[in-house]
């Protein structure tokens, strides 16, 4: 029987009305009584408190030396710029195994003394093992225990924010700081997975619930569960672990070639030395057989992950398949995203066919995101 774990929020989120439900082995808030298209608008328009407790926070500190030898390390196993990291800044990148497939995507931070990395929850456990594993007799990592995670997105967090901390307006994205509240050390990246300006909090377990209850004393702010949370990374474009990107998925086939720095390109002054690196070096040469694309249904009914794309209405022709689809508030009609056999994005404009319960209804291949993001540069 799989262990089902609960965030310190737990108790906090059924008193607010919270609808629970099982996720990456944790009872988890899908949506409050205003609704996912409320949450998600509000989101959109104001600001939205989620819980991302269930994500693993890995502290990855040097063995012996400084802290510049954690990421000559990481970057064994991780095909992004870290040497040149700044202290208090965060990154996006990857764990990649020997064939070139995401093990997990991950947030990393230069924390001066240590990095810290944000990882998904179900593959926090694995990522700790593939740390331990390969690099393990150089430094030392291991999951952080204590800490809660929130995020609040949207473009009111900053305003919601400076009511508690200074200097909230002089960070950027991805700056990364520590202020203390209520005495306790409070870490916050300007950062998060909607494609709005917002940030993501690690506080102490104890304090967790104490200050999600003083943010929601602003008006413009109101908790949002999984659904909002799903439903904005879609509109955004944003991979979601087990759909969009996974173990047979390269990043150039899932286009997050941005994320792979000009030093750690075949040609770099550190390329060459991370799992996969001549898979992905040569996608990046001569392209892949497979690209994820944008998919917008010409009717009202979303098109989910699961359902074959073919190239005719007869279905004879397959020629991808959809991994994460449904309605975008927003925009008001369906989005999808997925792969197709293809080289580059010269399909898009065309229109195919998806197999939704045994019919296949036409959508039309488009580029990505659907929405543009707004993190502040």
């Amino acid at each position: 029987m799989v262990e089902i774990n609960k965030t310190a929020l737990y108790n906090f989120h059924s008193q607010m009305g919270g609808k629970i439900v099982p996720f990456a082995g944790y009872e988890m808030p899908v949506q409050y009584g205003a609704g996912i298209m409320q949450e998600h608008l509000f989101c959109r328009e104001s600001s939205a408190l989620f819980d991302v407790s269930h994500m693993g926070q890995i502290i990855v500190r040097p063995s012996m030396g400084r802290n510049d030898s954690v990421a000559e390390h990481l970057e064994k196993l991780i095909p992004v710029d870290l040497k040149n990291l700044g202290k208090n800044r965060q990154r996006y990148g990857f764990f990649l195994n020997e064939d070139g497939g995401i093990i997990d995507d991950l947030m990393i931070t230069n924390k001066g003394d240590h990095f810290l990395i944000v990882a998904n929850a179900a593959r926090k456990d694995i990522d700790l093992k593939h740390l331990n594993e390969k690099i393990g007799g150089n430094v030392d990592a291991h999951l952080l225990e204590g800490r809660s995670l929130i995020a609040i997105q949207g473009p009111k967090s900053e305003k919601i924010l400076n009511e508690f901390f200074r200097d909230i307006s002089k960070m950027n994205f991805l700056d990364v700081r520590t202020f203390s509240y209520k005495g306790e050390d409070i870490w916050i990246s300007r950062s998060g997975y909607t494609g709005e300006d917002g940030f993501e909090i690690s506080v102490e377990d104890e304090l967790v619930e104490e200050f999600a209850t003083d943010l929601l004393k602003s008006d413009y702010v109101n908790l949002a569960g999984l659904g909002a949370r799903d439903s904005l990374r879609l509109e955004g474009s944003l991979c979601l672990y087990g759909q969009d990107i996974k173990e047979d998925i390269s990043p150039v086939e899932a286009r997050l070639t941005w994320a792979i720095q000009k030093s750690r390109r075949e040609d770099g002054e550190r390329g060459r030395n991370f799992p996969g690196a001549t898979v992905i070096y040569n996608q990046i040469k001569n392209g892949v057989d497979k690209v994820r694309v944008g998919l917008i249904p010409e009717g009202k009914a979303p098109v989910r992950g699961g359902a074959k794309l073919y190239k005719e209405q007869e279905g004879k022709s397959l020629i991808g398949e959809v991994t994460s689809g449904g309605y975008s508030p927003s925009l008001g009609k369906p989005i999808s995203m997925g792969y197709i056999f293809s080289k580059s994005g010269e399909d898009f404009g065309k229109r195919i066919f998806a197999e939704v319960r045994g019919k296949l209804l036409p959508i039309s291949i488009v580029d990505i995101p659907f929405l543009p993001n707004k993190f502040k540069r």
